[in-house]
């Protein structure tokens, strides 16, 4: 579970830094053609809570609780409804709302029945 937890910690910075520049780019566009959509800014949220998301994984990696997996479930899960419910012209936004989904809830229920299997085996 601690490499995981790096890994992906480690990967959900790395793709932070990669939905900032991508909705930047689209924003440039969007804003050269219409100017009406917020969906590169609501990516930018979504960039934040993605790094937010990745420095507690790494920081909570020895970890044994769920304290971290529950803030990185609700952050992800932020994520989603706001890059979800404002897609717009973005259309990769929903791809990064959907990781964050899986992501946040996957981490969120292995990391659970992992924590139920090892108080089985001590009791």
């Amino acid at each position: 579970m601690k490499t995981t937890k790096l890994v992906v910690g480690i990967l959900m910075i790395i793709l932070s830094v990669f939905i900032v520049f991508e909705s930047a780019i689209v924003g440039v566009g969007i804003a050269i053609v219409n100017g009406h959509h917020i969906s590169s800014s609501a990516a930018l949220f979504v960039a934040i809570l993605y790094l937010a998301a990745g420095i507690i994984y790494l920081a909570t990696k020895s970890k044994k609780g769920l304290g971290g997996d529950v803030a990185n479930l609700v952050l992800l899960l932020i994520a989603w409804i706001i890059g979800f419910s404002k897609v717009g012209m973005y259309s990769g936004l929903k791809t990064w709302s959907w990781l964050a989904f899986i992501i946040g809830v996957v981490f969120f229920v292995w990391h659970l029945i992992k924590n139920k299997k090892a108080k089985k085996t001590i009791n």
